[in-house]
């Protein structure tokens, strides 16, 4: 929630994390079966769905490249807490419950009924512990909030074996490639920015430009 574009948020700040990092290489076999065979709620209660979404997208808002939405992030986020991430439940049903109460009091609505501009707001409340109505104690909106953002850009950016990142909606965002050692790795010229990279979903990335050549 800063002035930060949103590929400067992916590319950069978010990797800095230890949990994000370990997470990303996590698989999770039963989650990424779940996510494939169904795009309906196991866990999320329909009003609990809509507004993991709604905090998703404003995470990792569509713009004239993919967010949160296209890559299936709240899918993602069900799936997992319906299995490998089973012990975040209560930790999402108490975030969820509060994170409407906030939205409330500040602007009247629950969350996903908010305007953008008014999500926002709650988020910035949540993220910096100002959200006066949360009630004191565990899980402070804080841990809620760097749990959500942590899921979805998990679901934004794994690799989509892991159960994440539907077409490679992340991937195509930062133009990461993907892991080509699985399919006979790159070109030399590839490596060394002088020749297009072929990305894992079919589509030719530009080369690199090398020092002083110009933008």
């Amino acid at each position: 929630m800063s002035d930060l574009s949103r590929r400067q948020l992916l590319a950069g700040g978010c990797w800095l994390g230890g949990s994000l990092v370990v997470g990303l290489g996590l698989p999770r076999p039963r989650a990424l079966a779940a996510a494939a065979a169904s795009s309906e709620p196991l866990v999320l209660s329909a009003a609990e769905w809509a507004t993991v979404e709604a905090i998703s997208v404003r995470l990792v808002p569509t713009d004239h490249e993919r967010g949160a939405k296209e890559a299936g992030c709240v899918n993602f986020i069900d799936k997992a807490l319906a299995h490998e991430d089973a012990a975040l439940r209560p930790l999402y049903a108490a975030g969820l419950r509060r994170t409407d109460a906030v939205a409330r009091a500040m602007a009247g609505a629950p969350f996903r009924e908010l305007a953008p501009d008014r999500q926002d707001a709650v988020l910035r409340a949540l993220e910096d512990g100002k959200a006066t109505v949360w009630p004191a104690g565990s899980p402070s909106s804080q841990d809620f909030f760097a749990q959500i953002r942590t899921h979805t850009l998990w679901g934004f950016l794994a690799d989509p074996a892991h159960g994440g990142n539907r077409d490679h909606a992340g991937w195509r965002v930062l133009g990461y490639p993907g892991g080509r050692h699985r399919y006979g790795g790159y070109t030399p010229a590839a490596m060394a920015g002088e020749a297009q990279v072929d990305a894992v979903w079919g589509e030719k990335l530009p080369r690199r430009r090398g020092p002083g050549e110009a933008g």
